[in-house]
């Protein structure tokens, strides 16, 4: 039996199968779930200090404050500078306009003005020149975004930022566990927001987040914000909100963590033989970096004019796919002071991504099976 395309054996290859992902590490995490539901506490308690130490030393910095998600972990960070009195109401940061929103709203959260700067076309990340230019006297911060889980040119943006006196904040939400010149990710800035959402490359079983960082104010000024402002129960210094990294999936993620760069390994691997193997004059596919380690393949985004087909396509021979993103932050209809942005390379890449399937438990056969689906085109 053959399908449409001619391939033999139709297969029907998930875009990202996280029941397989967790199922991998099905006893650890069950373990872990009889250890917290036996501890009787669940907030702030053992499992985060656990987790916060450990990742903190993964990362390679002094400080990790866990918090309830990535979206929190940039709003708490810019929230602290603010509070400590390194950015004030109406400062500009410059952040990628190709980034997911999430990015933009934690600056706008915090009354901050977001300045788009068009993506380098080869990896997709901030571009150190588009930086330069757009930098004003008003610009007081840097957002890097390691967009599809490229670590951006730190080299090159933190010469900017030094040069300026602005801060660093990198959006490490889809880059956990990447190198940038042998430094891991959330520790080439002045601090790093990380997202833990489940289909991250290292994900909880729920919302999670983190912040990483060597500067002891910012991350005891975090600790704070996010528990209601308070670092002594009861005694609220700061106007603060609720925003805690929970024990259960502290716990899990402690349980994961070991084996971050060994599942990475795998989505390298997977992304060899895309690079390698798909052939197609149609489509224009993502460039391994000179740096391997520097990539950590959360998405694998190909471009393609013929995007709709491209995917349709696809789907009918069982591969599913996914767009990141269709519609670019300043063309959403919560930003309509963005809106007459002329940001061409933008909009271009929105129009033209679609992510093939990625992870650490896709086969062999699997990945032969997707790249004999995308020449077939």
């Amino acid at each position: 039996m053959q399908n449409p395309a001619g391939l033999p054996l139709m297969k029907s290859i998930p875009f990202l199968d996280l029941k397989a992902i967790n199922g991998v590490h099905h006893e650890r995490l069950t373990a872990v779930f009889d250890r917290v539901l036996s501890s009787g506490w669940y907030i702030m308690g053992g499992e985060l200090k656990e987790f916060e130490q450990q990742f903190a030393a993964f990362v390679g910095v002094r400080h990790c404050v866990g918090v309830g998600n990535g979206l929190d972990a940039l709003a708490l960070t810019l929230r602290a500078w603010k509070s400590l009195g390194k950015l004030e109401e109406g400062d500009e940061v410059i952040v990628p306009a190709n980034t997911y929103i999430a990015s933009i709203l934690a600056i706008t959260e915090n009354r901050l003005r977001p300045v788009l700067v068009e993506p380098d076309p080869i990896t997709f990340n901030l571009d150190p020149v588009g930086l330069k230019n757009a930098l004003t006297p008003r610009t007081k911060a840097i957002l890097p975004v390691h967009l599809y889980g490229q670590t951006a040119n730190l080299t090159e943006i933190t010469a900017i930022a030094r040069a300026h006196g602005l801060k660093i904040l990198e959006d490490v939400a889809q880059a956990q566990g990447a190198f940038h010149c042998k430094r891991r990710a959330g520790s080439l800035g002045d601090a790093g927001a990380f997202s833990f959402y489940p289909g991250k490359n290292f994900g909880a079983l729920g919302d999670g987040g983190a912040i990483t960082t060597d500067d002891g104010d910012l991350a005891d000024r975090v600790r704070a914000l996010r528990n209601y402002g308070s670092s002594q129960k009861y005694h609220n210094r700061y106007q603060g909100t609720n925003s805690r990294l929970d024990e259960l999936q502290a716990a899990i993620l402690n349980a994961k963590l070991p084996f971050l760069d060994i599942e990475n390994a795998c989505r390298r691997k997977v992304a060899h033989r895309y690079v390698s193997q798909i052939r197609h004059p149609d489509i224009l596919m993502p460039s391994i970096p000179s740096d391997d380690t520097s990539h950590v393949w959360h998405i694998f985004a190909v471009r393609c004019r013929r995007r709709s087909e491209l995917q349709t396509h696809l789907e009918t021979n069982g591969v599913q796919t996914i767009i990141h993103y269709p519609v670019p932050p300043h063309k959403q209809e919560c930003y309509p002071e963005l809106r007459n942005l002329h940001l061409p390379i933008t909009e271009i890449i929105h129009q033209e991504v679609l992510s093939l399937p990625m992870s650490p438990v896709l086969s062999d056969d699997d990945v032969d099976y997707v790249v004999r689906a995308v020449n077939s085109f």
